[in-house]
Formats: C-alpha cells, structure tokens, sequence
C-alpha cells in the first residue's frame, strides 16, 4: 500500500511501520483503527511519535487475553492507545441544532443544514468547481458535502434533487437548491477501502455562496496537514466549533448502521468537533485554509477526509491556491 501524499515526510518511516502491521492488529476486535500521532503520558502528548492505535474502549492489559494486547512498540516505534469509541457515519436521530443553520439560504453557505431528499440533513461544506481546466472559465459550479448527505449513502442517483434545508429541518421540493452531480462511492465489507465520504452536487452560481459561516473564504488547501493543527469548523447542529488533529494517517472502521461498515484510509482524527448533522462541514485550520471535510464521529473523536483526497476523487478545487 503506497503511502498517501496527505502524510508529511517526517512521519513517512512511521508509516510504512504502520502499514505492515495495521492489517493484523485490526483483526482484533476491540482495535478500530491504526494512526499515527504522538505519545501521550497522563493525558497529555509528549514529544514523542507514535503508532497509535483506537479502541472503543480503553481497557487495563491485565484483563486482556495476549493476543489482545498492544505492544510497547513495533519497529522500535512507540505505541500509544487512545480511546475513540463507536465511530458512526450512520443517519443517527438528530439532535436540535443549536444555531439557527437550520433555515432556508439564498445564497447558501458552508455551515448550513442541507440533504438528499430521502435522508434526514447534514451540512454544506462549502462552494468548488471543477479542477480541470484551471486556469479558466468554470462551466459549473457544485456545492460539497458527504455521499451520505448528498448521495443517501450510494443509494441516490446522478440528477436526484438536494434539498436546502435538508428535509428533517423542514425542506421540501420547494426547496431544491439543485441536483446530485457526482459521488465517491462508498465500499462495504471485507477487504474493500475507502479515502472520502464525499460527493458534490450542481447549483447555479447565483444560489451559492463560497464562504462559511464564522469560518470565512478558503483560499489555500493544507496537502499534508500536521498533528496539533488547530481546526475550526460550522456545522449544522453544533455550529462554529474548534479542535486540534490528534492524528493523522488513520485507518478506521466506520458504521453506516443496518450493520453496514466501511474501512477508511488516510484519515484525521481531531478533537471532538461534532455531532450527527454535522456531517459534511469543512474543517478548516486558523488562517483560512482548508484542511478537511467533516464526515464521522463519536462522543470522543471526529473523523475528517484529507482535503487532498476530496479534490482528487472528486475533480474539483475548493480553494484556488
């Protein structure tokens, strides 16, 4: 498995001893994940790098049988176990929005509550074109979020009408902002990998705008973003809310519900930053620029595509720098 691009090069060794062990340790079924970050030490990280590795529930070795139980380090590599619990994509109920970013936008903006029409809402990342050709003259223009708002999770078809707000905030056909363009479809099961939750739908130019509420206008794209980045980002039900990356180059195994799970590649885990209905928001760092787009969590960790791996997959650019 080559190393993504996302990773800087300074943790490049760490990475490749991460990936000949990843598959092994995620074979054990309180381990849901495999990154990269630093040693913690009595709650708070030291200098040190580390493999680290994500449990649902953080447990003493003692009570573990040893074949469960992380080793002090691989390859010479510190390890670390942090505590993430039930990572979730799935269209949990959700909660009432805290801000209102529930109502209806013209022009819309990243921050606000947006849906297919057969799901509940999720959150407008922001505005993007496509990439190719730029410099130039855009023919289109989308607005971004995840395949699970905009694609019902790979079960939507191209042309499918997205509805802002979504319908759980009271949207209906009236309110159609315009119309499923694409989607990175989302793999399940055994021995399949992901990159993004990611998918962007058609608008007109008129009916979108770029910025995102108390977060602003992106105008770089952070390609190989650090551990201890500080993050911010709006989202429908939390609003305005801020992080730091706790790692970078995770693999994750996330549930869709209906017993659906999907295991994802080259991740970032932040702080706790979100909850259900904030799928979708872009994540960004302090000075403006992007750095990830927002799709799955728990009451303990957020889990964030790599900007990187969105405009790849999907063709588009969100920042022009």
């Amino acid at each position: 498995m080559p190393i993504p691009p996302s990773v800087p090069v300074e943790y490049e060794d760490l990475a490749r001893a991460q990936m000949s062990v990843q598959d092994e340790l995620l074979a054990v079924p309180s381990i849901v994940g495999v990154a990269l970050g630093h040693k913690v030490v009595a709650g708070i990280p030291t200098p040190d790098r580390a493999i680290v590795v994500l449990v649902e529930n953080k447990v003493a070795a003692q009570t573990l049988p040893a074949t469960e139980v992380v080793p002090p380090a691989i390859g010479g590599i510190p390890t670390d176990v942090q505590e993430v619990g039930i990572l979730r994509a799935d269209p949990r109920p959700l909660a009432a929005a805290s801000v209102s970013l529930t109502r209806k936008f013209r022009p819309a903006f990243g921050g606000i509550s947006v849906g297919h029409h057969a799901i509940t809402a999720g959150t407008i990342a922001t505005g993007c074109y496509d990439a190719q050709p730029f410099p130039g003259m855009p023919s289109k223009f989308y607005l971004l979020s995840n395949n699970h708002v905009l694609a019902n999770s790979n079960d939507a078809a191209v042309g499918d009408a997205i509805l802002q707000p979504g319908p759980y905030d009271g949207g209906t056909q009236a309110d159609q902002i315009g119309k499923l363009s694409r989607f990175v479809e989302i793999k399940f099961g055994q021995g399949q990998q992901n990159e993004v939750d990611a998918a962007i739908a058609e608008v007109e130019l008129s009916d979108l705008d770029r910025r995102i509420h108390w977060v602003g206008n992106m105008r770089k794209s952070i390609l190989t973003p650090e551990v201890g980045l500080l993050l911010s980002k709006t989202g429908r039900t939390t609003g305005f809310t801020t992080g730091r990356i706790v790692n970078i180059n995770a693999t994750v195994d996330v549930n869709y519900g209906s017993g659906k799970v999907a295991r994802f590649i080259g991740q970032l885990i932040t702080t706790p930053m979100s909850e259900p209905g904030d799928s979708g928001s872009l994540v960004a760092d302090l000075d403006g620029s992007a750095v990830g787009l927002l799709f799955a969590g728990s009451t303990l960790a957020t889990v964030v595509n790599t900007i990187e791996a969105v405009q790849r997959l999907l063709g588009v650019k969100i920042a022009d720098g």
